[in-house]
């Protein structure tokens, strides 16, 4: 049965997520590419490869397994937007924001369009724009801590660039670290953090 092949595209994709889950980010490339390789057309296994060459710093490696993923998958909306966002992280907005632009037309209770608008309105310089759009999108968000994870930092690095200003309120969560995100570094001309 093939369910019970350990080279079938599902025990793949299982031996790399549990390889990634010990933070063996070597291995899990190793089982993600071997699951590619067994489903050439498959978009999973490229937008995994992504997550665990960012996580390993390879940014030129990550950019292009999420670009792949996104061609395979036109339907995978989050392979869209982590594409987009290591673009805009590296100082690419223009380039992000045309990655992203297919993930407006998604539906309103999705959280994706509303955290695109805000980095819109961040590459503009609009900061209570950006802020409302984060906070629209992480109320939607009930399923991606991560990625809420990753939206309060970018929240709390804005906050931080005027923490006397209108911006900074009652809601400023901590900022550890924000000053070192990824986003933000970037955006305030700092270079990229990774």
């Amino acid at each position: 049965m093939k369910q019970s092949d350990p080279t079938s595209f599902d025990a793949l994709i299982s031996q790399g997520m549990a390889a990634s889950q010990a933070n063996d980010g070597m291995q899990a490339i190793a089982w993600f590419q071997k699951a590619s390789a067994e489903e050439p057309a498959a978009g999973l296994p490229q937008f995994l490869l992504g997550a665990e060459f960012a996580a390993l710093g390879d940014m030129a490696q990550a950019e292009a397994a999420f670009a792949n993923a996104t061609l395979l998958a036109p339907g995978f909306p989050m392979a869209r937007y982590q594409l987009g966002l290591l673009q805009f992280s590296s100082g690419r907005a223009a380039v992000a924001l045309l990655t992203w632009q297919p993930l407006l037309d998604l539906p309103d209770t999705d959280p994706l369009p509303h955290f695109v608008k805000g980095f819109a309105a961040l590459a503009q310089d609009h900061f209570e724009e950006a802020l409302r759009c984060y906070q629209e999108g992480l109320a939607l968000n009930a399923t991606n801590e991560a990625l809420s994870g990753d939206i309060e930092k970018v929240i709390a690095g804005i906050k931080a660039l005027n923490p006397d200003g209108p911006i900074a309120d009652s809601q400023n969560s901590s900022s550890d670290g924000a000053d070192n995100h990824v986003l933000l570094a970037n955006y305030q001309q700092q270079g990229l953090a990774h």
